[in-house]
């Protein structure tokens, strides 16, 4: 059963807050003065990470939750003779979905501009043929090099321009990867103080950066922080549209967050998926498994930038059209995903972490008043 009621005046604004990899200026500000009301203390490093501390219960070990703030951009490469600007891509495209798009170029002033790219009416018939490249585009802005100029350098940013609109049970809109982790890291934070409860240890939030270009962020934050425990917070594919064979679904929308498994940079710990699936059965909140054959989350990251490795898994949004021009999220899977990261947090004290241990069902609804009263597991990694 769901626990809260969905923001979604936060998550549109959070999703619509630019933020390409390298320049997430603007999300980070957002995000700091979100969460500034509800935790201990904030920092940020040298790389731009938002570093949030929440004290626990017991300082003995400490809890690394990562949302990375960046979103699938591009970046200015060349303005020609005629004030056509090229691009390359920060982070990975669908190039497909790209032709006719509007987009924001960040300069000295944001200025609107639209995806173009060959007619087909002029293409050859292999250039039809042809899967197109991120590379085959350009970023008309309807004005004159000279004009141009006056806002626009190499080097400057741009992001997608699409505002959220909800379709039926859903949300879509741009960048739910990942400001859908960032909504799911504020709103934990948040339900964690409306309830006035602890984390069971030191929980360090963190808002990432640069993870669509190799999960820099991350393990900048890992190496900092070293944590006992690791959650990443991030999206997942939901191939659950026609054409999809039951074996290559990942998720599906509206059954729950996901608990992962696999993934190209993580073989979750096996204690952490169990955890996370007792947790979910005790709090009745949806969930389902997680296996992605290709692509990776910050939980690599955090996992192998730890002394001795961290125990390390994900909770993951299934998400229709991942890096696409806009991208589809289910309601009950984003609350979901809060439910369980909150539960998650405020109960790893009640688990045998040992290696082999037989840890019994977790209490249905164990209330934060019980695991008070619980002392802390001392277990090792």
């Amino acid at each position: 059963m769901l626990t809260g009621t969905m923001n979604t005046e936060l998550l549109r604004k959070v999703c619509q807050t630019p933020g390409a990899p390298g320049f997430e200026n603007a999300i980070r500000e957002f995000i700091i003065k979100e969460i500034t009301p509800l935790v201990d203390s904030i920092s940020v490093d040298n790389i731009g990470n938002v570093i949030a501390v929440k004290k626990g219960k017991d300082s003995s070990k400490s809890i690394m939750a990562a949302a990375h703030m960046d979103e699938i951009g591009f970046i200015v490469r060349h303005i020609d003779d005629k004030g056509f600007l090229r691009i390359l891509p920060l982070g990975g495209f669908d190039p497909k979905t790209l032709t006719a798009q509007r987009v924001i170029v960040h300069g000295t002033k944001d200025l609107l501009g639209c995806m173009g790219a060959k007619p087909i009416h002029v293409m050859t018939p292999a250039e039809r043929a042809k899967m197109p490249e991120v590379t085959d585009f350009f970023v008309d802005l309807g004005l004159p090099k000279e004009e141009v100029e006056k806002y626009v350098s190499v080097g400057d940013a741009i992001t997608r321009e699409r505002e959220l609109t909800e379709m039926g049970d859903c949300i879509n809109v741009k960048s739910l990867d990942n400001r859908a982790g960032c909504y799911i890291l504020i709103e934990t934070l948040r339900a964690l103080k409306a309830a006035k409860t602890l984390p069971a240890y030191d929980l360090y939030a963190v808002f990432s950066v640069q993870e669509e270009v190799g999960c820099r962020g991350a393990q900048v934050g890992a190496l900092q922080i070293q944590p006992d425990f690791a959650f990443a917070l991030d999206v997942t594919i939901a191939y659950d549209t026609p054409g999809a064979g039951s074996h290559e679904m990942c998720t599906e929308l509206g059954k729950g967050t996901a608990i992962k498994i696999y993934d190209s940079s993580l073989i979750a710990d096996r204690r952490m998926v169990a955890f996370m699936k007792a947790v979910s059965e005790a709090e009745n909140i949806p969930s389902q498994l997680e296996l992605l054959a290709a692509g990776g989350t910050d939980a690599g990251s955090m996992q192998r930038f730890t002394a001795g490795g961290a125990i390390a898994g994900a909770i993951s949004v299934p998400v229709r059209n991942v890096h696409q021009v806009i991208e589809m999220a289910h309601k009950i899977d984003l609350q979901a995903s809060v439910d369980l990261l909150t539960a998650c947090v405020s109960n790893l004290q009640q688990w045998d972490w040992n290696w082999g241990a037989e840890n019994k069902p977790l209490s249905k609804k164990a209330s934060s008043k019980k695991a008070d009263k619980k002392p802390a597991k001392k277990g090792k990694k």
